[in-house]
């Protein structure tokens, strides 16, 4: 079998590896590839008809499917080499790719440049060990998604979701407005884990209650979900015993977190993070296999497609550069997390860098009135004051090229969330 030379493979083609491949093109390089195994492009974006998507990045309130045509089109101008229905089976950090299409057959690549762009997973039933029976009726709230905005199916009338991260609120919203009734949205931690704004929209204005601190303890049923049982829980996410009640219903969604799909990463032996569960990373988006870069969702779970994008702009003109340029042997300086701060990335910071680099992470709680404070070692540089932050919303804090000098001569970056301001 021969293997085909390539300059630059992107494995998915989502938001983030429309917007690699668009970046390294706009940088020269020609012999660009981009395998996705769906049969569409746009990643997730193609069943999230909600509005929302855009208003950083164009200025505009757009669709999921709005927003990724923007990209797909952008794409297709620029004549990008880009495949469907290819499943990577195998990625070697020598950036060895081995994939298999209906079309085409078993083909292996070698590329100069590697882009990881695989996008996320949702955590399934059997990972929150909840127990019960197993009946019909208990979906991922990206699965209902899906079955909703894709292909026309209500999955059930009474619903009680799981979890309050941004799929599972956005689906409250959804199943209302298609005629379902939806009991309650149930939180184990004591704050949501989605974006304020979806709170609102998607619970409040519908009149759906938040159980924060309340988790699933039982799920009743036969053949369909009859009821779940709902029970409070203590400051170390324990169910409190007769706390319990029960509501009737014939379907649980649950929204309890994304997991990056990192095992093409694993099979490549790249260094990957038990904060975020992506690889770690520079600022040019590099793994410490060099000339495979990783962005979007993939890397780490972000909560706006306008940061996915923008991220994933620098990894493909960064691996455009790679390509040309060869390897970096540039000094490095660590990004480490501060207290209250939780799985920076970039966790490594090229010391000459001579554009702004933006480190996004997510507070490991919810704090009101604190000071975001940037750290050159242990020297405070700058501290913002915030009316609040909190883990379902994002960080994006850019590091100006000033504060480069010192952060290289104090030999790390840190960022913190205190009580009080240092400087």
């Amino acid at each position: 079998m021969n293997t085909i030379q390539k300059d630059i493979i992107i494995i998915g083609a989502g938001p983030a590896g429309l917007a690699a491949a668009i970046a390294a093109k706009e940088q020269g390089v020609q012999d660009i590839l981009v395998l996705e195994r769906d049969s569409h492009l746009g990643g997730i974006l193609q069943q999230c008809i909600h509005n929302g998507f855009g208003l950083h990045r164009f200025k505009e309130e757009l669709t999921g499917p709005e927003y990724a045509a923007k990209d797909i089109e952008q794409a297709r101008r620029l004549q990008i080499d880009i495949r469907t229905g290819v499943t990577v089976l195998n990625l070697s950090s020598d950036k060895t790719v081995t994939a298999i299409s209906e079309k085409e057959g078993l083909v292996t690549y070698k590329a100069k440049a590697v882009i990881l762009a695989m996008g996320c997973r949702e955590r399934p039933r059997g990972a929150l060990a909840i127990p019960g029976t197993r009946p019909a009726g208990v979906y991922s709230a990206g699965t209902a998604q899906k079955f909703m905005n894709m292909q026309g199916y209500r999955p059930g009338k009474r619903i009680v979701v799981l979890g309050s991260g941004d799929i599972g609120l956005i689906m409250a919203r959804r199943m209302t407005l298609q005629g379902a009734k939806v009991l309650a949205c149930v939180e184990i931690m004591p704050y949501s884990s989605g974006l304020n704004r979806n709170i609102v929209q998607c619970l409040d204005d519908y009149n759906i209650p938040l159980y924060l601190e309340h988790t699933v303890t039982d799920i009743h049923g036969k053949d369909r979900v009859e009821s779940v049982t709902i029970s409070k829980v203590d400051k170390n996410r324990r169910p409190i015993p007769g706390s319990e009640f029960k509501i009737e219903c014939d379907t649980l969604l649950l929204s309890v977190g994304l997991i990056p799909e990192n095992e093409l990463s694993q099979g490549a032996k790249i260094t990957m993070s038990p904060l975020t569960s992506g690889a770690v990373v520079n600022s040019h988006f590099e793994t410490d296999r060099p000339g495979i870069f990783a962005c979007g969702n993939v890397l780490h779970v972000h909560d706006l497609v306008d940061n996915v994008s923008e991220e994933s702009f620098i990894a493909g003109k960064r691996a455009a550069e790679y390509v040309k340029n060869g390897e970096s042997n540039k000094q490095t300086i660590p990004v480490l997390d501060g207290i209250g701060v939780r799985g920076c990335v970039p966790q490594k910071l090229f010391a000459d860098e001579t554009e702004p680099v933006h480190i996004m992470f997510r507070p490991d709680n919810v704090y009101k009135n604190h000071f975001l404070t940037i750290f050159a070692g242990d020297i405070p540089l700058k501290s913002q004051k915030k009316l609040i932050l909190a883990p379902g919303e994002m960080v994006n804090l850019p590091i100006t090229t000033d504060m480069l000098p010192k952060i290289k001569e104090q030999g790390s970056l840190k960022i913190a969330i205190l009580p009080e301001k240092a400087v």
